[in-house]
């Protein structure tokens, strides 16, 4: 690759990073007071429109961290920028509530440290690829503001306000080495936020009652790490190899998996109570608790999932993914509760009718489609909270310094909290764009 499309590159990486540290990535959900928060869905915007599917997927132009082994399949460098908007409802028996959030997602490049393009000019064949990845994104988030009023005889109207912001993010160093049809690779990395709660009780009838005002934030640091296997199985190589214009069909299975990992927290909490008198320089206040630095520890789950892809040729491809996450290993000093352990299940593909078409672009578009349905960690009304969803997308191919590159639009509208007395209906509209170059790493002969 040129120079000037390195630093183009890395600019972009730069840029995005440092948009995501200093970004609040925010969540529209009272189950976010529980763990960490939210989970953030490990898949990118081109996979979480087929259902979040990325156990056992492999591109050779779209980056999936989900399974690391996957770095190894890829043929070009690809940088990938995620952002969504949300729509979160709320309800319970009497109430709903409708709420909008919304930032950037992800940002992520990845690129094989040997160009295949070498292959043809040296006129070999290699057997072996070695692929690498960057990435930084959030791994939870934590999102509520609640607020509910009591009237109580002679006491008069109680207000209490309950409210949570934060969330942790991850910083990700991937590598995959892949020898003929098979690939293993690993991703390690590093854990860091800020979680923030608020809980108050205000007497707003009694001049001069003491209002109870609890705060309290911690931060965390820790490292985590998953690693994965990918294996690819010929469906029509005898094919292939007597006519090099047939389209390879081939299935790849996948496995990923990490262990508990561990994590350090470092807490504040300031609880006062508060008399007004009408004034706003009229007031009085007794600090009741003032903590700094309480130091804890935590762990975070261990995780495995597997699933499968079935390609036929670049036209189409259909996935099955699955899930299992040891919540019941979490813990947190700094945020106690009980949590169980969760699974999801998803399925989806994609459609792409003729990618060689020159007078007919839907034809070179990607038709993505996915379904999914797993229980939450957290539970409501002693029961386990579940989640369903469906996702549709769209890849839309476009020109980027003479090569191929792709924004990708998506739609996911799910339901999490059925059967329990607080139920989120939501519908996320996701958006990424995917800037793919295959001059990276080309022995040039002549300058």
């Amino acid at each position: 690759m040129h120079i000037k499309n390195i630093r183009i590159f890395l600019m972009l990486l730069a840029v995005s990073f440092c948009s995501i540290g200093y970004a609040q990535y925010s969540a529209n959900s009272p189950y976010s007071r529980l763990g960490l928060g939210d989970a953030v869905d490990n898949n990118f915007m081109t996979l979480r429109s087929m259902g979040s599917v990325g156990a056992g997927y492999v591109d050779a132009y779209n980056i999936n961290i989900v399974n690391p082994a996957s770095y190894g399949f890829l043929d070009v460098t690809s940088f990938d920028i995620g952002i969504f908007a949300k729509y979160t409802n709320l309800k319970d028996d009497t109430q709903s509530e409708g709420l909008w959030n919304g930032n950037l997602g992800y940002a992520s490049i990845a690129f094989p440290l040997s160009n295949p393009i070498n292959e043809i000019l040296d006129r070999v064949e290699r057997k072996s690829s070695w692929g690498m990845n960057l990435t930084l994104m959030p791994h939870t988030a934590v999102g509520y503001n609640i607020s509910s009023i009591d009237s109580i005889p002679d006491v008069g109207r109680i207000q209490k306000n309950y409210v949570g912001s934060g969330g942790t993010y991850k910083f990700l160093w991937g590598n995959s080495y892949r020898y003929e049809n098979f690939s293993a690779g690993v991703n390690m990395g590093y854990l860091f936020g800020k979680i923030q709660y608020q809980r108050n009780v205000y007497f707003g009838d009694i001049q001069g009652a003491f209002d109870n005002e609890f705060n309290y934030d911690y931060s965390v640091k820790g490292f985590l790490w998953n690693a994965g296997v990918i294996y690819k199985l010929d469906l029509n190589k005898a094919e292939r190899i007597a006519d090099r214009n047939t389209p390879a069909k081939f299935i790849t299975f996948g496995l990923h998996a990490n262990s508990k990992t561990s994590f350090d927290t470092n807490a504040s909490v300031l609880e006062r109570s508060v008399a007004r008198f009408g004034t706003a320089n009229d007031f009085a206040v007794d600090t009741l608790n003032f903590t700094l630095d309480s130091l804890g520890t935590g762990n975070l789950p261990a995780e495995i999932g597997f699933g499968l892809t079935y390609y036929n040729g670049s036209k189409s491809s259909i996935s099955a993914s699955y899930t299992y996450t040891r919540w019941s290993g979490f813990r947190n000093d700094a945020n106690q509760g009980q949590l169980t352990d969760s699974y999801k299940a998803s399925m989806g593909g994609y459609l792409r009718p003729d990618y060689k078409s020159f007078n007919n672009y839907f034809k070179r578009m990607y038709y993505r489609w996915g379904l999914y349905y797993g229980t939450d960690p957290r539970f409501a009304d002693q029961d386990q909270a579940t989640s369903y969803g469906a996702t549709i997308g769209f890849g839309l191919p476009f020109i980027y310094q003479r090569k191929i590159s792709h924004a990708n639009l998506g739609l996911e509208i799910g339901k999490r909290g059925t059967g329990s007395s607080i139920q989120e209906n939501f519908a996320t509209i996701n958006f990424s764009f995917t800037f793919n170059d295959d001059e990276w790493f080309i022995k040039r002969k002549y300058d």
